[in-house]
């Protein structure tokens, strides 16, 4: 359904807009697409009361969405993007140009469209695991989650699929993400570890690697030609079906499954490219993105 004649000019609809809404668009724009599930857990209780929320921002124009139909029947969960209204709301928040409807229906095709769809959504779902856990558990905190744009963009030297810091007793661990659909020669793979050697030496943060990975016959192979490499930089691994908040994080240095918190992690050096540091001083902060 369009929006109503009343609300085509996005000023009309901001009054509508609740805190968990602006929390939900920022996501959006900053991590393209979530599934309905998605957004349950990382803002509501109740699941219907998220589906008549979804509804009605789709109405004003602030949420667009798609699905795809299952290959054995039924239909895939409804995927939802930045609507046209939603979108120069964000511009506008963020200081960019706002999108004409022709710009902004072609981003929505390209990325309905796009072969590396099923790659963004297993990354966001990543997130969102741990998202939910610090949700509903206040002893640990998700203090940082950036898209690959980001962190690319504010690392400079690497293009990991995904950034985050986690705090769980008392201590902040980075980690760079590499989401592993099985879709990549293993020598590839591994050879990504390179720029995040570079970066290291360059004083940036020593973090870890963290391949996550679509099974266990694939977390083997890689954990195999990884202990023959013995990279430079920690190195851990997990599959799709482990909640990456336990511990479930195989060292490439190591026999015994770990958590987040038990990972090695360094904050880097007061270096121009490293982004932990703001005016000479420590600064972990980068939660704008995540739900308040």
């Amino acid at each position: 359904m369009a929006p109503s004649a009343s609300a085509t000019h996005p000023l009309a609809l901001y009054h509508r807009l609740t805190p968990r809404d602006r929390d939900l668009l920022a996501l959006l724009d900053e991590h393209s697409v979530l599934t309905t599930d998605q957004v349950h857990r990382l803002h509501y209780r109740a699941l219907r009361t998220c589906q008549i929320r979804l509804r009605e921002l789709h109405q004003l124009g602030l949420l667009d969405r798609f699905r795809f139909a299952r290959l054995y029947g039924g239909s895939e969960p409804w995927h939802w993007v930045l609507g046209l209204h939603g979108a120069r709301f964000m511009a506008g928040a963020t200081g960019h140009p706002a999108p004409t409807v022709r710009a902004h229906r072609d981003q929505v095709n390209r990325l309905a469209a796009s072969p590396r769809l099923p790659h963004l959504l297993a990354t966001n779902e990543f997130f969102v695991r741990l998202a939910f856990t610090a949700r509903i558990d206040q002893r640990v905190r998700l203090d940082r989650w950036w898209s690959e744009r980001t962190a690319t963009t504010r690392f400079m030297r690497i293009r990991p699929d995904g950034h985050g810091l986690w705090t769980e007793r008392g201590r902040t661990v980075g980690w760079f993400l590499e989401t592993d659909r099985g879709t990549e020669p293993l020598a590839r793979v591994i050879g990504k570890l390179e720029a995040y050697e570079r970066l290291v030496a360059s004083g940036g943060p020593r973090y870890p690697v963290l391949f996550w990975l679509p099974g266990a016959e694939r977390e083997s192979h890689l954990q195999q030609e990884l202990r023959r490499r013995l990279p430079e930089v920690p190195v851990a691994t997990a599959t799709h079906q482990m909640d990456p908040a336990g511990a479930v994080w195989l060292p490439v240095d190591g026999w015994q499954r770990i958590s987040l918190p038990d990972l090695p992690s360094e904050h880097g050096r007061n270096v121009a490219e490293n982004p932990n540091w703001v005016g000479g001083q420590l600064d972990l902060s980068g939660q704008d993105d995540l739900a308040a």
